[in-house]
């Protein structure tokens, strides 16, 4: 019989990762379906109590976990992206905050008729939005560059400051008369500030020092970081309480910035692991909530939670954004955006069994309320997230968008053919003549090698989801599909067949040092070259019950090589030698290149 810790964790982890997959098919916010799966494990069929299995370990494996999260946002954040949102993130957490906190104090006393204490423990606990729901957000929901970098910074920073000052307000009311606290929390915060700037920055230090002189051998180094990390966190908390989301942060972003070592591969465990993490945080967090979690959707709370939304965050917003150079459309979707995740469940947990214990009366609705506004909030911008950013024209288009690795005569021939059909399509080739000429054709062309480091400064990426490589060099399109297989996904990089052609061990092998291979084994690069000047060309054929793929291939055999399909929907799928398209009548149409007749 299977040990009942161990079935609840594996649930945990099963139903986490089933989600987020669910989630990816179906096009939907992954949060959404953690946190429906959570609620059904957990209140609803009692298969899943956190509680129960985790008991003590709870609050310190969700601690641990929001500080991992915390590290590799700060991984992802890069300076240079401040010189174009820095005054408006700056604004965020500084007027933002205080203007969050503030009305959300005033709407909690008036609406929830909580005492001051209790309402200004509230209004602080929620300033927080997060990386553990903003992130998943935005990838789902792809917003241009500018709003996402604004709301990443956002939710890496407020964060750790609001954990800091609602730790000081807890105190302060432990501590009781509000000049007494008043100091204490000014004392607190200095202190608290500066430890976890230090500490993190010493754990930074540390870490580039002894990548540096090759001290951590490969296999070593995630497992080191993710060391390194908790040991930071961990070590900041024993130096100032509640300091080390700060330092951790702080340890991510001077990681990031620094030119000395190359974290790439640091960055990408991860990467991978936040997606883990996230994955059984809100699964535990769903399924944390008690059974009667509906019965707390009162009128009144309600009202205090969309009082945050439309009235709160807006007003937020538009204060911190005055006079900077974002557009109305940009402030609009950046004022409905703003869900709390786990943090803000943490510490409103935390704050109610302690108040709780000391006869606090009400103390439980700190958490109810924090627990109620996390999950609205997370539905409300999940499901009205996509549609507001596509209706306000600010949703990167990458899905359709592809970069052509190459600007010679038949891939500029591809490329506007595919552009005439309503694609986005970008060329990158070395040959400024190349490059030129496609520019004249009215494509979008650059001149740079593709494996640049520097190239991401000069294409804007936002508006491409895959790469396609096409030039004459194997190596130069398997460097290119490795570059970007992070960007992209594995799935949407491609190239040509090798010249030489792969034995079947080599194509077993060599799969992860490569793109999809395009077409089939045959056409590579010189059969396309050389059918091209033979005078192919390229056609559009729609199938029907008449005229179906097999038909197609009948009549023209070994004249014709499919390049893609474009299904009723208007998306594009490449025939690929790994997994190729089934063509269907009257669903498909065919993009062929056919050669004329010997």
């Amino acid at each position: 019989m299977i040990n009942p810790l161990l079935a609840d964790l594996v649930s945990v982890l099963i139903l986490g990762v089933t989600a987020q997959w669910l989630a990816w098919r179906m096009h939907l916010p992954a949060i959404l379906l953690l946190l429906l799966f959570g609620f059904v494990a957990g209140p609803v069929t009692g298969f899943l109590n956190p509680d129960h299995f985790l008991g003590d370990l709870l609050f310190p494996v969700v601690s641990i976990s929001v500080a991992l999260v915390l590290f590799e946002g700060g991984l992802s954040l890069n300076l240079s992206e401040l010189r174009v949102v820095g005054g408006v993130v700056r604004n965020l957490i500084t007027v933002g905050i205080v203007v969050t906190a503030g009305l959300t104090v005033l709407a909690a006393s008036l609406l929830l008729n909580l005492s001051f204490s209790l309402a200004l423990l509230l209004g602080v606990t929620l300033v927080v939005t997060g990386p553990t729901v903003i992130g998943p957000l935005l990838r789902q929901v792809r917003p241009t560059q500018r709003i996402s970098s604004a709301l990443k910074w956002e939710g890496m920073l407020n964060d750790p400051i609001g954990a800091i000052l609602a730790v000081l307000v807890f105190e302060g009311i432990l501590v009781g008369g509000w000049q007494k606290a008043t100091a204490l929390a000014v004392m607190g915060l200095t202190q608290t500030v500066l430890a976890g700037a230090a500490v993190g920055t010493l754990g930074a230090w540390i870490m580039v020092l002894m990548l540096q002189r090759y001290l951590i051998p490969e296999f070593l180094q995630s497992a080191f970081t993710l060391m390194a990390v908790v040991a930071v966190f961990a070590g900041s908390n024993m130096l100032q309480a509640e300091s080390g989301l700060l330092a951790v942060t702080v340890m991510g972003i001077v990681l990031a910035n620094q030119g000395s070592v190359v974290v790439k591969h640091i960055i990408e465990f991860k990467e991978n692991l936040r997606v883990l993490i996230i994955s059984m945080l809100f699964i535990i967090l769903a399924a944390r909530l008690h059974a009667g979690f509906l019965q707390l959707l009162t009128w009144r709370n309600l009202l205090f939670v969309f009082f945050l939304i439309l009235v709160v965050r807006p007003a937020a917003v538009f204060l911190s954004a005055k006079g900077s150079d974002f557009d109305i459309k940009e402030k609009i979707f950046l004022a409905f955006m703003a869900p709390r995740g786990i943090v803000a469940a943490a510490m409103a947990t935390l704050f109610t069994l302690r108040l709780a214990e000391r006869g606090y009366a009400r103390a439980e609705e700190i958490s109810n309320v924090t627990f109620v506004v996390i999950v609205i909030t997370v539905l409300f911008y999940g499901i009205f997230g996509g549609p507001l950013a596509r209706w306000l024209q600010i949703q990167r288009s990458g899905a359709k968008g592809m970069l052509l690795v190459g600007a010679h005569d038949w891939a500029r021939y591809l490329a506007k053919f595919l552009h005439d059909e309503g694609y986005l399509v970008g060329l990158v080739d070395t040959n400024r003549e190349h490059v030129e000429l496609a520019q004249q054709e009215g494509l979008q062309s650059y001149c740079i090698d593709i494996r640049s480091p520097y190239v991401k400064d000069e294409i804007d990426f936002e508006d491409f989801g895959r790469l396609v490589a096409l030039t004459s060099n194997d190596e130069v399109n398997s460097l290119a599909a490795l570059h970007f297989v992070d960007d992209f996904g594995r799935a949407e990089v491609y190239q040509l067949p090798p010249e030489t052609g792969y034995t079947g061990r080599q194509r077993s092998h060599l799969r992860h040092l490569r793109g999809r291979i395009l077409f089939g084994p045959r056409s590579n690069y010189s059969d396309l070259e050389k059918r091209f000047l033979s005078g192919a060309v390229l056609t559009k054929a729609t199938l029907t019950k008449e005229f179906g793929y097999e038909y197609f291939q009948a009549l023209y055999g070994d004249r014709a090589v499919t390049l893609c399909v474009i299904d009723e929907t208007g998306a594009l799928t490449f025939f690929t030698e790994d997994n190729p398209p089934t063509p269907r009548p009257e669903r498909h149409t065919l993009i062929s290149l056919i050669s004329p007749l010997e």
